[in-house]
């Protein structure tokens, strides 16, 4: 099997599922429990919360473990509009947020709040100048993606955080899901004042996640109860699935110091093999993430290709999995400026540091003749 759809979801490693079920079956007391087997799964929660803040190289009560991406997204975005609508009731964000960001401000849209989404260029990148000119007195909220989900496109987040920082008032928050472990951020000094990871994007598990809160940041709580997570987040603490993710984390780290290389040039190799196909034209812009390609083939039905590729046990998918089963037109390749014939044609390739380069030849391969089949099957 070759798997490309990894920024769908990856692998768990081993290492991480060995570590969930260790914790599970010999730590599962509850960390708030009172008794010494409860303070034994607290020392674990507490490691694993200092071991992620070392990876991320901040403190360590500004991690909040989650359940993934979408939570945290709406963690950061609800609990900041909540929390200080006293003082503005104005968000900005871009036309080509993943679900999880975009649908929580369209979510707050209907509760008074006012958004900006900002237009990106063909690139998929926004403007430096459109994010300071949209920023307002009453702006509580500026929330940028890191790397687009679709087509790979990398914001310009140092200089956004710069911008930020010129407004005390205005929170800075960063969706980070498709780019930990693959394209560098740095998070202290950053202006970045919350940021969102998922574990089972890095090979961790489903369910898993965690963002990051620099101190001074409130939040409103989504859930109110037994106050665990700062206060932030009640319940019950996944403790098993939180020393996973650290476990994950660690090894999508040591993996992006080591394996970069080869990652981009798998990337820059299906780009090259692309670009030469005259029935293929690449979505995605060259200098993006060097694990996501995005790419149409005209007049042809992505599921067509998903399904031919399929047979031969290569996977890959058309947009984000979270709203591949919606209207056709990708909402990222339109707000780009593509064609309609474009836009509801497009197929992503999302690499992991698994794959290797002789599958990305059998890809192309295969690619190629299912292409060439149906074009001779309509003449």
């Amino acid at each position: 099997m070759i798997y490309l759809d990894n920024s769908a979801t990856t692998i768990p490693d081993e290492s991480v599922v060995a570590s969930f079920n260790r914790v599970s079956n010999k730590y599962y007391a509850n960390p708030a429990s009172i008794h010494s087997f409860g303070a034994t799964s607290e020392k674990l929660l507490v490691t694993a919360r200092q071991q992620a803040a070392s990876l991320l190289q901040v403190d360590t009560d500004e991690i909040i473990f989650t359940s993934g991406g979408t939570e945290g997204n709406n963690m950061a975005i609800k609990g900041i509009a909540l929390q200080h609508q006293n003082r503005g009731k104005h968000i900005i964000t871009t036309e080509i947020e993943h679900p999880a960001v975009y649908e929580a401000c369209a979510g707050l849209e209907k509760l008074g709040f006012t958004i900006t989404y900002l237009p990106v260029n063909e690139n998929g990148v926004v403007s430096i100048d459109d994010v300071e000119k949209a920023i307002r007195k009453d702006t509580i909220l500026l929330s940028v993606m890191h790397v687009n989900n679709e087509i790979g496109s990398i914001q310009p987040i140092e200089e956004i955080g710069k911008i930020a920082q010129k407004y005390p008032k205005l929170f800075f928050h960063v969706d980070d899901v498709q780019g930990v472990g693959k394209v560098p951020l740095e998070l202290e000094d950053s202006g970045i004042d919350l940021c969102t990871l998922s574990g089972h994007k890095i090979h961790g598990l489903k369910g898993t996640g965690l963002l990051y809160v620099k101190k001074g940041t409130t939040l409103f709580p989504l859930f109110h109860g037994g106050e665990q997570e700062m206060n932030i987040r009640s319940g019950t603490v996944n403790v098993a699935g939180n020393v996973a993710l650290v476990k994950a984390l660690r090894l999508i780290k040591e993996r992006e110091a080591k394996g970069m290389d080869e990652l981009e040039t798998m990337k820059q190799y299906v780009f090259r093999e692309l670009s030469q196909m005259k029935d293929v034209i690449i979505n995605s812009p060259v200098n993006g993430a060097p694990h996501i390609i995005n790419f149409s083939v005209p007049g042809v039905k992505p599921e067509v290709l998903i399904h031919m590729l399929g047979e031969e046990n290569i996977f890959l998918s058309t947009k984000s999995a979270c709203s591949s089963k919606s209207k056709d037109e990708s909402k990222v390749l339109a707000a780009c400026g593509f064609s309609y014939e474009r836009t509801i044609s497009g197929l992503r390739v999302s690499l992991s540091y698994k794959n290797t380069l002789e599958e990305m030849k059998r890809f192309i391969q295969v690619l190629q003749k299912a292409i060439t089949q149906f074009k001779k099957a309509l003449e």
